[in-house]
């Protein structure tokens, strides 16, 4: 499983197979009948998960702290695989300040497209 599929199970959207073959979806949807993505209102979900954690977490604007909550690894080698994974530049993954950044809106904009219910403040 992929560390970003990791994130989506976490927050309950999707199946890890279609998170990672939309394009073969696509593909085969004249022989199957297309599955319809479920809305999960991820900013409820992530604020509950937030209310009960021992730690205060600053989960919309820290990649760290968004991984931290959703209990997966949120070292800079964690960090680097889902950025490399997500196609993070290398050169914006030899500044981990810029590569968290990037990831964090990644992520962000990611989550959406997978049918994570995503306000635009945490998009742009």
């Amino acid at each position: 499983m992929s560390f970003f599929n990791s994130i989506l199970s976490a927050l309950g959207i999707g199946s890890a197979e279609a998170a990672e073959a939309p394009v073969a979806a696509e593909a085969s949807a004249t022989t199957a009948t297309a599955t319809a993505i479920t809305v999960v209102d991820v900013v409820a979900k992530l604020e509950g998960l937030a209310a009960s954690h021992a730690e205060k977490l600053n989960w919309k604007v820290s990649i760290v702290d968004l991984l931290k909550l959703l209990g997966l690894d949120s070292s800079l080698t964690a960090r680097k695989g889902l950025a490399a994974e997500l196609g993070c530049s290398a050169q914006a993954m030899e500044d981990s300040a810029q590569m968290n950044v990037w990831l964090h809106k990644a992520v962000m904009q990611k989550l959406a497209q997978n049918g994570g219910n995503i306000p635009q403040e945490l998009l742009d």
